[in-house]
């Protein structure tokens, strides 16, 4: 009896997602639990295991192809054996988990899972896939024109690349511009032809991490009324009990960074300036009761932002080993889809590259971004006194500063309370742990 495998939910708030590769081809023996393809969901990749022992049938989504969870990608049986759809199950969606990805060929109706809200579909032309969707939108095209090479017709992404490329043939257009796919469904690169003035360049393709981030920075611009605010910061005091706690701390297999001195700060100043953890929406501005802060983690071909949930509830032990724990996963490409969804507030700590501020984009829908730039040592003038009046009693002493950047959205946030959110951040830091 042939087994279905579909694509799994892979978070509570992960309705989509999108094959990166088959590690198994079509005809190809597989054991059950063995990695069968990779999924990508908004820049985590996960393997999805064979939910049964056999051979691969059928592949129906191709590599690069994003489609709702609960979308029918494959069907594993034994050799000679035809798989079976059930009903129009390639375009619907359900909540199947990662733990249970596969439906029985033949067990009836009631295994078809609810309809899709995000994978589009025609009365006529079947499923639409949200990428093809895309390049519909973006190049004005009749699907009625064009030739399907999918299931039962369906167009893929390949079938409108090729019907541009034609079309802009017999148009006496230059095709260049069209992304090209190569057998296993990927871009390939392309070299633009040069002319006297102009040397060759190689078009290299977006990784699916470095689209996601392009999308979502320009989104947030448009989105956001962007403004940074900066305030200087003395760290030495948060120096001065790292170093005395650190190795009280790797005794516990801690590793003490800076990072949740930052965390704790920030949480602790969200409670008291709650519309920092806020939410634009049309019908009024929610306020987040649950504070949960993003740490945004620099990767080899981007960056990913694990979220630490709940962290106002944690101490300074409990926030150095949640940091830990999510920047190794996040690095090895083992996070949870779950754990990069849901933050109210993020962390940038631009700083560990040398930056002294920087002006970060918001992560979208949340209020604003606080970047930390790199802590040096710097002379300044401590005054007990009046802080700007000459005194007999002001010194010069090295410190180490450190520059928070505070990016707002203007919709939420007045000048006077995003200031004043970012002085109690200080505030905390300055005056060291509790």
């Amino acid at each position: 009896m042939a087994t279905n495998v579909y694509m799994p939910r892979l978070g509570e708030s992960v309705v989509e997602g999108t094959v990166s590769q088959w590690l198994v081809q079509e005809g190809d023996a597989i054991a059950k639990f063995a990695p069968l393809l990779e999924v990508s969901t908004d820049k985590v990749d996960t393997e999805v295991p064979s939910p049964a022992q056999g051979v691969l049938l059928n592949i129906y989504i191709s590599a690069g192809e994003t489609v709702a969870a609960g979308a029918l990608l494959a069907t594993i049986g034994q050799p000679g054996e035809q798989g079976e759809l059930i009903g129009e199950s390639a375009n619907k969606i359900s909540d199947v988990t990662l733990a249970d990805t596969c439906v029985d060929a033949h067990s009836g109706d009631d295994a078809v899972p609810a309809v899709s809200q995000t994978a589009a579909s025609d009365p006529d032309l079947g499923f639409i896939s949200p990428a093809v969707r895309k390049l519909v939108d973006e190049h004005d095209i009749d699907l009625s024109q064009v030739s399907g090479s999918g299931l039962k017709g369906r167009v893929r992404k390949r079938d409108v690349i090729a019907y541009l490329q034609a079309r802009d043939t017999a148009a006496g257009r230059d095709t260049t511009p069209i992304p090209q796919l190569d057998p296993a469904g990927g871009l390939r690169p392309q070299i633009l032809s040069s002319t006297p003035l102009q040397t060759a360049a190689e078009i290299i393709p977006q990784s699916r991490i470095r689209h996601l981030i392009a999308e979502h920075m320009v989104q947030s611009k448009r989105m956001s009324a962007h403004v940074t605010t900066v305030f200087d910061c003395d760290l030495t005091a948060v120096i001065q009990h790292r170093y005395a706690n650190k190795a009280r701390f790797e005794q516990q297999g801690l590793q003490l960074t800076f990072t949740p001195y930052f965390v704790a700060a920030v949480a602790a100043t969200l409670k008291q300036h709650p519309y920092a953890n806020s939410s634009w929406s049309d019908d009024g501005i929610l306020l987040h009761r649950d504070i949960h802060v993003g740490v945004a983690v620099a990767l080899d071909d981007g960056l990913v932002v694990p979220v630490i949930k709940h962290a106002d509830s944690l101490d300074l032990a409990a926030l150095a080993q949640r940091v830990n724990d999510l920047g190794q996963r996040a690095r090895s490409g083992n996070l949870a889809p779950d754990e990069i969804q849901g933050g109210t507030f993020t962390i940038t700590n631009h700083g560990t590259a040398g930056s002294l501020f920087s002006t970060p984009i918001i992560n979208q829908p949340q209020a604003g971004i606080l970047g930390i730039g790199r802590i040096h040592k710097q002379v300044v003038v401590l005054n007990p006194g009046h802080p700007l009046l000459p005194d007999a009693a002001d010194s010069i002493a090295i410190r180490s500063m450190a520059y928070l950047s505070f990016s707002f959205d203007h919709r939420l946030l007045d000048g006077a309370i995003a200031d004043a959110f970012v002085a109690s951040v200080k505030h905390r830091l300055e005056s060291g742990p509790s």
